[in-house]
């Protein structure tokens, strides 16, 4: 009966996947009757609701996507993988039991409450600081995606660092390494599998998050030429967007084809992740 019931769980999480891919692509491969998809994924103008001359470019905004998870990252990744070392291998027992749960606190606010705290307080910082005109821009909403990926790169780094045999460690100190030589030799490699997924996991977030960039990325879809600019990911384009689409539109098929656009970016991420983590899998310490 348990063998049954982990079954059907399992099955059902696939359907459930496998159906909602598929009323995916059912609802937005229809506009490439209208467009094509050289000028739908490389198109500079995004116009849906011209009744004259309708544009569905959406390269600015995959652009926008790209650039600001890949600012966030620049900041999550060192942020993340350096307190996971320091949680695992250095950090006192007391400060542990403080700061661990304080960093996987970040993951529990709900990202509303992260874009408003980008927009209340970021947004006028970076006005004052940098003397710009939008506080609502690329970097406002990258440092708020690193503070959401954060705790997920910090978790699974934290994780596989722990998970190294400890026999490696003790051989390392045994042939007169320090403890920092141990780390980044030695305990940093053995575990490079589990922190790469975690990485690349964290971008996965980064990229498919929607309402931090809808509040505080600036909502314009143009091609940014400096990370002060204000720009327009994908996920912000459905959510703004799709409430005042007319059912069964062109403007509502392009929604839902760049939905698939991003459910092939995340699913891309997702199987990184899984060669990363298959190919430096390390089982046992003597396959080091």
């Amino acid at each position: 009966m348990i063998h049954s019931v982990f079954l059907v769980t399992a099955f059902t999480s696939i359907m459930v996947l496998f159906l909602i891919m598929i009323f995916l692509f059912v609802e937005g491969l229809p506009i490439f009757k209208h467009v094509s998809v050289g000028d739908f994924l490389f198109g500079h103008e995004w116009y849906p609701t011209d009744e004259d001359d309708p544009a569905f470019g959406i390269w600015p905004l995959i652009v926008g996507s790209g650039s600001v998870t890949l600012l966030s990252s620049l900041i999550a990744i060192p942020l993340g993988v350096m307190t996971a070392i320091y949680l695992a291998e250095i950090a006192p027992l007391k400060i542990r039991n403080i700061v661990k749960p304080a960093v996987e606190m970040l993951a529990a606010l709900p990202s509303v409450v992260i874009g408003f705290f980008g927009m209340v307080v970021v947004a006028p910082f970076l006005q004052d600081t940098f003397d710009i005109a939008v506080g609502l821009n690329l970097f406002n909403a990258s440092v708020m995606l690193a503070f959401m990926a954060v705790p997920t790169i910090t978790s699974i780094s934290e994780d596989a660092i722990y998970s190294v045999p400890p026999e490696l460690k003790e051989a390392s100190l045994a042939l007169g390494a320090t403890h920092w030589q141990s780390i980044y030799k030695v305990i940093v490699p053995a575990s490079l599998s589990g922190i790469s997924t975690g990485v690349i996991l964290g971008m996965a977030r980064s990229i498919g998050e929607t309402m931090v960039v809808l509040m505080v990325a600036g909502g314009a879809g143009l091609l940014p030429t400096s990370i002060f600019d204000p720009v327009r990911p994908m996920p912000a384009s459905i959510a703004a967007e799709m409430g005042e689409a007319p059912f069964h539109s062109d403007h509502y098929y392009a929604l839902f084809a760049i939905g698939m656009v991003l459910f092939l970016f995340t699913m891309a991420f997702n199987l990184i992740a899984d060669y990363v983590a298959h190919k430096y899998k390390q089982v046992g310490s003597a396959t080091l």
